[in-house]
């Protein structure tokens, strides 16, 4: 089962601010309903006794007599959202509507004469006297009025808090971006990172919080590179320690070649070969750890490099163009490798040549190994899969074109078996 990756900084603090941002909304709505409802509902309050006093006076001048006939027939629909009305309350016949606007209802606003505020199932009325003191003055405003007003107001001041919401979203993932952009740095700066450069350095921290990451970072280089060198110390003389010996077996068994009988002399003669395989593989180890603090790439000639490198049984064919910028002492010990590679898998002949900028190839006629194999030596040389079976030699090839800066390529061939040595383009030594 695949694993998930890791949640994201950025993810979780946009869901919490996008959380938090429709709480504010709501919270911000509610406290406006709440706080308007009773401003809104005086302000209307206002409005109507202000109507009220404006009709007041010209309402006080309407004849008292004759008025019902003279007047035109009210509206009987209720649906008018303000409206007016002047009552008798003194009539024979009782309440009566004298006067009204058009959209009042036909009945009277109040039944019973009386001033101020109150409410009916579908009007707010204010009421008050003329002059004559037996009609009144009624002022209305639908229920259904208010609440829309209310409801604008509320919804006004919710757009309000979205918009400006919106935007501090927008601005704080913006700030977001900005404040990670230093931990995206520092992963480019430890991806480029070498322990090993005496001269590397995190710089200082340009986030406060980020300073004991850098501390942290820092002592676990340091440790890393204290290790590195302790290791490299071990190796290297561990293999100096070796060659001496090795070349004290390698005569010795010479020796015995020549003074012990014909019968034992082909179990002899692969003990030296194993000899000389296992001192290639030290002075390998020895050129590597030596130079890997400092290589001298300098101009070569494969050609030179091979009256050095020659190892019996093997027949070279050079090419032509023979010129590349490596280290001398490194290249040696890869091709060391290579050709005792190829010696073992039965090869008689290697073909050297280069196919590219500072690329070295060998091709031996040996047994070779399969598609799958092959491709198995690549991904561990890549570091893909376990290395186990990958060939000691083959790896100490890696690693020296590792530390010219290129990497070791195994090509797929017809016949044999062939290893690419890409050495990244670096100027001679001075």
């Amino acid at each position: 089962m695949k694993a998930l990756p890791p949640p994201s900084i950025r993810a979780r603090l946009t869901l919490a601010l996008l959380a938090s941002s429709v709480l504010w909304i709501i919270a911000v709505a509610a406290a406006v309903w709440l706080t308007v409802h009773d401003e809104v509902d005086e302000l209307l309050d206002d409005t109507l006794l202000a109507a009220a006093e404006g009709l007041r006076g010209p309402l006080s001048q309407l004849p008292a007599i004759g008025m019902a006939g003279s007047a035109e027939s009210p509206e009987t629909s209720a649906s008018g959202r303000f409206a007016w009305q002047v009552v008798d309350h003194l009539a024979e016949s009782g309440a009566q509507v004298v006067a009204a606007s058009a959209l009042a209802p036909a009945v009277p606003l109040r039944p019973v004469a009386s001033g101020g505020f109150s409410d009916s199932d579908a009007w707010r009325v204010f009421g008050i006297p003329l002059t004559d003191g037996r009609r009144w003055l009624y002022v209305a405003q639908t229920h259904a009025e208010r609440q829309e007003a209310l409801a604008e107001t509320a919804l006004s001041a919710a757009l309000a808090t979205l918009a400006i919401t919106l935007l501090a979203q927008v601005w704080l993932q913006a700030q977001i971006r900005h404040e990670l952009r230093p931990l995206q740095r520092l992963a480019e700066h430890l991806a480029d990172g070498d322990p090993e450069d005496p001269g590397a350095a995190l710089g200082p921290a340009e986030r406060r919080e980020l300073q004991p990451v850098h501390r942290a970072i820092a002592e676990l280089t340091r440790r890393l590179a204290l290790r590195l060198e302790r290791e490299r110390a071990f190796t290297g003389h561990a293999a100096h320690s070796l060659r001496t010996p090795l070349a004290g077996i390698d005569a010795q068994l010479a020796v015995a070649l020549r003074e012990s009988p014909a019968s034992l002399q082909p179990r002899l003669q692969r003990v030296r070969t194993a000899a000389r395989r296992l001192h290639r593989v030290v002075s390998a180890l020895l050129a590597l750890f030596r130079s890997s603090a400092a290589l001298h790439p300098q101009e070569l000639d494969v050609a030179d490099l091979i009256p050095r490198l020659a190892i019996e049984g093997l027949a070279f064919e050079l090419p032509d163009h023979r010129m590349l910028t490596a280290d001398a002492d490194l290249l040696a010990a890869a091709l060391l490798n290579l050709f005792d590679n190829s010696l073992r898998h039965g090869a008689t002949t290697i073909h050297l040549s280069l196919p590219g900028s500072n690329i070295l190839r060998v091709h031996d006629n040996g047994t070779g190994v399969s598609e799958g194999e092959r491709e198995r030596l690549q991904n561990a040389l890549r570091g893909q899969v376990d290395t186990a079976g990958g060939g000691l030699g083959l790896l100490l090839v890696d690693l020296i074109a590792r530390a010219h800066g290129g990497s070791l390529q195994l090509p797929a061939v017809e016949h044999g078996f062939a290893a690419e040595l890409h050495l990244a383009a670096r100027q001679p030594a001075a």
